[in-house]
């Protein structure tokens, strides 16, 4: 194989495949990417066996042929060169990686090693919304659990609709969903008449396939996701990409069940005001638990934190609250990562108790429905 590339347009390609590759498996050719050069484009695939990605850009190939690279050597090499041609070339043995005056020889492992990965269909299943599916991830991902032994918590549960589209996630201690039309200013996907026809397709995607859809979809480009579902794969097709990810095979959590009903207490914050309180007030707090204190009265709310190294401290949030007093304790950082990706002016907490679960939502979000909820800690 010989060719060679624009260093930007390489490096702009390298780049997404940072995410994917494994550098600490066990199986080494999973730490490489996989170049194909034929024609007028080179293309590249890396995987980690739960999340691939499909890519290419131009380049002018004077020898065809397939070959493995170190994907973050390889990244790190082109990164560090000027803006001009990257000239990649098998030689004796290795794989010879060079520009204007720089020359360099890398390892390679073999093709035939590299894992055959599923390929789509081409049958879409749904058109998606592009601004739609990435504010949907931004809203959700982070309430991910992280633990490994509740392997189907381990993703968002992904609910394709006819007329709508959902995302719910959650690690047990609180819970994100949010739900956006998907014809409309902010989902410009049309649903098909077999979306209409069928009923709601329910899926759980991977923590590490919502990382890099972002990441893709955080790329300048336009038009709509093609996402289609096979038997155990899922693809998303975004612009000249493809990020083929595993379902995970396991039930959701009825969510539905979670999201209270009945809270009868209402009160309404400045956004700003909120997330300036509860970042000050939070240096106080116990760093293991990070709890913060909302002292609910007539007329305001006082946000409290206190630990036996540190102190404490208060703030006060002038409210329109009128109900009986009640004292509720939260984690600072779940209530911070709400407040975090919502855009409005003013978010609203509902509540009953300080025992039961609280929602948090944004005021006036259009486009789409927002629901946060959080337990309350006991303390």
């Amino acid at each position: 194989m010989e060719l060679v590339v624009r260093k930007t347009d390489l490096l702009r390609e390298l780049q997404l495949f940072q995410g994917i590759v494994e550098r600490k498996n066990t199986i080494p050719i999973l730490a490489n990417v996989l170049l194909e050069a034929n024609g007028t484009e080179v293309k590249m695939l890396a995987t980690d066996l739960e999340v691939g990605l499909r890519s290419k850009c131009t380049a002018s190939i004077s020898k065809s042929g397939s070959l493995t690279l170190p994907a973050k050597k390889l990244y790190e090499i082109v990164k560090a060169l000027p803006e001009t041609d990257v000239r990649i070339e098998e030689d004796r043995g290795g794989v010879k990686v060079a520009a204007e005056r720089f020359e360099s020889r890398m390892q390679t492992l073999p093709r035939e090693d590299f894992p055959t990965l599923p390929e789509a269909s081409g049958t879409v299943s749904a058109t998606l919304g592009r601004d739609a599916i990435r504010q949907m991830i931004a809203k959700t991902q982070f309430a991910i659990t992280g633990e490994d032994t509740r392997y189907f918590l381990n993703g968002a549960l992904f609910l394709l609709r006819p007329d709508s589209m959902g995302l719910v996630s959650t690690d047990g201690h609180r819970l994100a969903h949010i739900t956006m039309a998907r014809d409309g200013d902010k989902g410009k996907g049309k649903a098909s008449k077999a979306d209409a026809a069928a009923d709601e397709n329910r899926v759980i995607l991977p923590r590490k396939t919502l990382l890099e859809l972002g990441r893709l979809l955080a790329e300048t480009g336009e038009g709509d996701i093609l996402y289609e579902r096979g038997e155990n794969h899922l693809f998303f097709q975004v612009g000249d990409r493809l990020l083929i990810s595993r379902m995970i095979d396991g039930q959701f959590p009825a969510f539905e069940r979670v999201i209270p009903k009945n809270n009868d207490k209402h009160v309404e914050f400045d956004r700003d005001r909120l997330t300036s309180a509860v970042k000050r007030v939070a240096l106080l707090s116990n760093e293991r638990s990070r709890a913060v204190k909302f002292q609910i009265d007539k007329g305001k709310v006082e946000i409290a934190s206190s630990s036996p190294e540190f102190g404490e401290a208060k703030e006060a949030l002038m409210v329109d609250y009128a109900a009986a007093p009640v004292t509720i304790c939260f984690n600072a950082q779940y209530v911070l990562d709400f407040l975090g990706v919502v855009e409005t002016d003013s978010v609203s907490l509902d509540f009953k108790d300080e025992m039961s679960q609280a929602v948090l939502k944004p005021l006036g979000g259009e486009g789409y429905d927002y629901t946060y909820v959080i337990m309350p800690m006991r303390i």
